[in-house]
């Protein structure tokens, strides 16, 4: 191939590839917690019936894998490409969304350490509002069952949030054959039991404090959580650091990237807008050159170089 060669200020093989490695395998994992939560929605029938998604009176989990994968679609989509091909738009967009993730993760930690009692509050009413819808949706249920399976809990804070429940509740006119019952996570497990016993939490409400203590767990699930989270803190907190200089390592490495491109892009003149039908590079002769996969070629049109100031 022919090509004119240029020595003097390149851009970094090691960190562009590095962020497109990376940012690769970002995108295709938010590409996956899509098409989860999409599969979700279409097995539940959302999707044939988009005005569905305001009935549930609780949280739906499957938002969780939209808003996730979105997130994760975006930034993996835009330091890909914006590294592949030395777009400094999308690597701002990339560093930007980046930073603002990190800081709503900074402002929300500092919140929810000075405004602990409101934090509670906001969670008890999340559980009870939650309480309330547990047969609307089979994703809330299983998630209701499993936070109070893990934790060894039942309600907000305690059995009795369960009378917020229609199908539970203890009143006169309630005909389900579930009323003054827990839902069978409440239970406590017999290890020699290999079967779950869904039933286990039929009419234990209706007995004494004493005796339902055999049947199932009477803690709640909001003080069960803040006694795991004393015990595991160090564990978090490690986990919430590490998240954060994994952050700020992809903003300091974007910013790296884009410096490289403005020191050539100042520097090569015409050299710049050298591209060749199967080649991305900004010389013939860089260490950076490399083959592009058949598909790539298409977003050199999306994305184009940057023009010369």
């Amino acid at each position: 191939m022919s090509g004119k060669h240029y020595k003097g200020q390149e851009v970094s093989c090691c960190i562009k590839y590095f962020i497109f490695g990376f940012n690769i395998i970002f995108w295709l994992l938010g590409v996956a917690f899509l098409g989860i939560g999409l599969w979700a929605w279409s097995e539940k029938g959302v999707l044939s019936n988009i005005s569905s998604i305001t009935d549930l009176g609780g949280f739906d989990p499957v938002w969780l894998f939209l808003v996730v994968g979105g997130v994760m679609f975006i930034l993996g989509f835009a330091g890909c490409i914006g590294a592949l091909r030395e777009n400094t738009f999308l690597l701002k967009f990339f560093s930007v969304f980046l930073g603002i993730i990190f800081f709503l993760e900074l402002t929300t930690g500092v919140l929810a350490f000075v405004f602990k009692d409101w934090i509670k509050d906001q969670l008890n009413f999340f559980i009870n509002n939650n309480i309330r819808a547990y047969r609307d949706d089979i994703d809330l249920q299983n998630l209701i069952d499993f936070t109070q399976e893990y934790w060894e809990c039942c309600g907000a804070f305690g059995a009795d949030d369960w009378n917020l429940n229609i199908y539970f509740n203890c009143t006169d006119s309630n005909p389900s054959r579930e009323k003054c019952g827990v839902p069978f996570s409440c239970c406590t497990k017999d290890p020699a039991e290999d079967v779950i016993n869904t039933q286990c939490g039929y009419d234990v409400r209706a007995k004494s404090d004493a005796e339902q203590k055999t049947y199932i767990h009477v803690k709640g699930c909001v003080p069960q959580f803040e006694k795991w989270l004393q015990d595991n803190l160090t564990v978090v907190a490690g986990i919430f650091i590490g998240i954060a200089l994994l952050q700020i390592f992809g903003i300091c490495l974007a910013q790296n990237l884009m410096s490289d491109i403005e020191a050539v892009r100042a520097s090569c003149g015409p050299l710049c807008h050298t591209i060749t039908p199967t080649y991305l590079t900004l010389h013939s002769s860089s260490p950076c050159l490399v083959r592009v996969p058949p598909f790539l070629p298409v977003f050199a049109h999306w994305f184009p170089r940057n023009p010369l100031p």
